[in-house]
């Protein structure tokens, strides 16, 4: 559910929104998803949010991928978390199916990463690279990112479609290659604000210092709301 919608939790399953207690009574960790196309830094972003939020929160990673590991691998090699604060969903199938359609392998992953090594502030659920219009079962997750690229067109806000405009935030990353694919970047912007009306919208280049920083605000503001 988005934070602050006025409808009540229910029972997880297709979009109806999750519960926000674990079976024992305690609050469970806030859930937030991260789609887009293929390319467009959903893992590197993963990544350096754990970086920035690993001090202060008590977080963990689901990835997927279609037939490997991949994402998960990478997480681990780039030592962003403990490997135990780290699960791989393997699809076997278009990834929107195990984020949207049948998403009891990510609820899987996402209970048993509580049960082994919480309690957990936030989970962040990756999604395997898809097209722009992946969304994420809102029994699966309380909120979600979707992150784009420069380099796939700056005329890809313009023409929308779910992911770019109903996310929670939309990300339009790698900011620093837009002068070397002759992307426009007030164009994007400027495209952005007119097709998500209210809704959030940040650039970023994981390339700079702390060029993370915009969405790791954006993710403590949900937290803190999820929280109160």
């Amino acid at each position: 559910m988005h934070l602050g919608h006025p409808h009540m939790p229910t029972e997880a399953g297709g979009d109806a929104p999750a519960r926000t207690v674990r079976p024992e009574g305690t609050r469970r960790a806030l859930r937030i998803g991260l789609g887009g196309p293929v390319g467009s830094g959903k893992t590197a972003t993963v990544a350096a949010l754990c970086r920035a939020l690993r001090a202060r929160l008590s977080l963990a990673v689901v990835t997927n991928d279609i037939y490997t590991r991949e994402d998960a691998e990478f997480l681990l090699r780039e030592a962003v978390l403990p490997p135990e604060r780290i699960k791989a969903v393997e699809t076997g199938a278009c990834p929107h199916t195990a984020i949207r359609d049948d998403i009891s392998a990510n609820l899987e992953a996402v209970e048993d990463l509580e049960d082994a090594v919480g309690p957990l502030d936030l989970i962040l659920v990756e999604s395997g690279g898809d097209n722009l219009t992946a969304t994420f079962s809102r029994g699966l997750v309380d909120a979600q990112i979707f992150v784009i690229d420069v380099a796939g067109g700056d005329d890809i806000p313009r023409k929308g479609g779910p992911g770019v405009t109903n996310a929670d935030l939309l990300v339009i990353n790698k900011t620093d290659l837009a002068p070397y694919v002759g992307s426009d970047l007030d164009r994007m912007a400027r495209d952005a604000r007119e097709r998500r009306g209210t809704l959030p919208s940040v650039m970023t280049s994981l390339k700079e210092a702390d060029g993370v920083a915009p969405v790791a605000r954006w993710v403590t503001d949900q937290l803190a709301a999820w929280v109160a």
